[in-house]
């Protein structure tokens, strides 16, 4: 008991000895020295070119002027390879942007969120003599419950595993409707469907075949797999529309289980009802596999009324067919079951061997956080907002009216650690089920599609929190 006491009290004075002598101010001043050392994180992202940053940036930089953003953008195609590799071989970015249906899958490769971050600020102080003061100062990152109330609600539910936060959105676009103003017209539709049933008719009266059962005019590009685009995305949204859940607690697929005392599934209605489109025994046929390539690209061509698409697509609509006079909407509804839409979106993540975790964290917050600065992207870029505040500036905007108006009901689903896998799981699916000649065909058709998805789902990470033992 002594020469514990004793060990104690030599500590002590030790302490004491360390903080009268300034030595623990030297500390001190070591870490603050360490944090305004220059620093340059390197930010790789696919879409936005650099200057959509830029004023983020300077602002970034009058706070933390040793602090050097490094921006690359990557195309599409090449960029999970160059990410993946970079990662592997240690020059990978600080900060990365990833589709959040990527989080899973790239979890070991993201730092979370942490709870704190200490910062080095440049500040200007004095009255008569004005000079730079460098000060560190720690500071709590949002809470769970801060995030949840500042961005759309999908969004907790994809980036929260485990109560850590493993990235955020600078926008989030939802799915909605593109058509062809003159085919409406043309066709005497003055009101632009907001129900499934109106958008039916629609279709039936803009569709032309001819003589020899060719699709000349298309009503809508829908119906099909391999061929339109966000196929995984209508039909998952149409199954959400019409009450059928995704995925069970555990993350397991479950949009093919009936409920009880049912035949069939609100996924498999709504399977039905997506196939439709491009059965030549259906009222609605209006598009089938050997139409095209690609529903966008009919679109363009003004050979198709209706697709189903996101926001980014406007750009490019408007540069490659500047004569096409189209214009966009909310995505149908089913009236009297809740309204139900589908999100799409990016998140900024920090790289887990990145050695400026506090930096890089502190950044991705002051982009995706601060209504202002989110707010100099969306301007630049013609963005959806995730941010719940920034909703009403857009809402009049007519180029985001319909992404924004639906964001507080746009959802996603998991689909396992591998997203690709599963639309391709779909898109094989839907035209297979298409093909089928016999119904007893059908059931292994739906079942195969559950057990494909079902196989990169890891149900440990869905766990709960474990609870913690009791105190004794």
């Amino acid at each position: 008991m002594k020469n514990s006491y004793s060990r104690i009290l030599s500590l002590s004075l030790i302490a004491v000895f360390l903080i009268t002598s300034g030595f623990g101010c030297k500390l001190q001043d070591q870490q603050t020295q360490e944090k305004m050392k220059d620093i340059t994180l390197n930010y790789w992202r696919v879409w936005d070119d650099d200057d959509s940053f830029t004023d983020i940036i300077k602002d970034y930089q009058t706070a933390h002027p040793n602090i050097r953003i490094n921006y690359r953008k990557f195309r599409y195609e090449e960029y999970e390879t160059e990410l993946l590799n970079a990662l592997a071989e240690d020059r990978g970015p600080d900060i990365f942007s990833i589709p959040q249906s990527w989080i899973r899958s790239y979890q070991a490769k993201i730092e979370p969120m942490p709870s704190q971050l200490t910062m080095a600020y440049s500040e200007i102080q004095g009255t008569i003599k004005k000079e730079t003061v460098v000060t560190l100062k720690t500071s709590p990152t949002p809470s769970l419950r801060q995030l949840k109330e500042l961005f759309a609600d999908t969004v907790a539910d994809d980036v929260i595993l485990r109560q850590q936060v493993y990235g955020l959105p600078l926008s989030l676009e939802s799915l909605i409707m593109f058509y062809n103003k003159d085919i409406l017209n043309q066709a005497g539709i003055s009101q632009v469907p907001a129900d499934w049933k109106s958008f039916q008719q629609a279709v039936q009266k803009i569709t032309k075949i001819d003589q020899d059962n060719n699709i000349i005019l298309s009503g809508a590009a829908l119906g099909t797999g391999a061929n339109v685009e966000q196929s995984f995305d209508i039909l998952s949204v149409l199954m959400m529309q019409n009450g059928a859940q995704m995925a069970g607690p555990l993350g397991q697929p479950t949009f093919f289980t009936p409920k009880k005392g049912e035949k069939e599934s609100e996924g498999q209605v709504a399977l039905q009802f997506y196939t439709d489109f491009a059965n030549p025994l259906k009222g609605v046929y209006s598009w089938n596999g050997s139409m095209a390539s690609s529903a966008f690209e009919t679109f363009l061509s003004g050979k198709t009324a209706f697709i189903l698409d996101y926001n980014f697509q406007i750009p490019i609509i408007r540069a490659r067919a500047p004569k096409l006079n189209f214009t966009i909407a909310p995505i149908p509804q089913i009236p009297g079951n809740p309204t139900a839409n589908y999100a799409d979106y990016w998140v900024e993540s920090v790289s887990k061997k990145t050695k400026y975790k506090d930096e890089a964290w502190d950044f991705v917050l002051f982009a995706t956080t601060k209504d202002a600065e989110a707010k100099k992207f969306l301007d630049k870029t013609k963005r959806p907002t995730a941010l719940k505040k920034l909703i009403e500036k857009q809402i009049e905007d007519q180029d985001l009216y319909p992404s924004v108006s639906q964001i507080l009901t746009a959802k996603t689903w998991y689909k396992g650690k591998e997203p690709k896998a599963a639309e391709a799981a779909f898109a094989e699916m839907i035209d297979k089920y298409l093909a089928a000649t016999d119904p007893r065909q059908i059931k292994d058709i739906l079942s195969i599609a559950l057990e494909k998805i079902a196989q990169t789902v890891d149900t440990e990470q869905n766990l709960p929190d474990p609870i913690p033992p009791a105190k004794k």
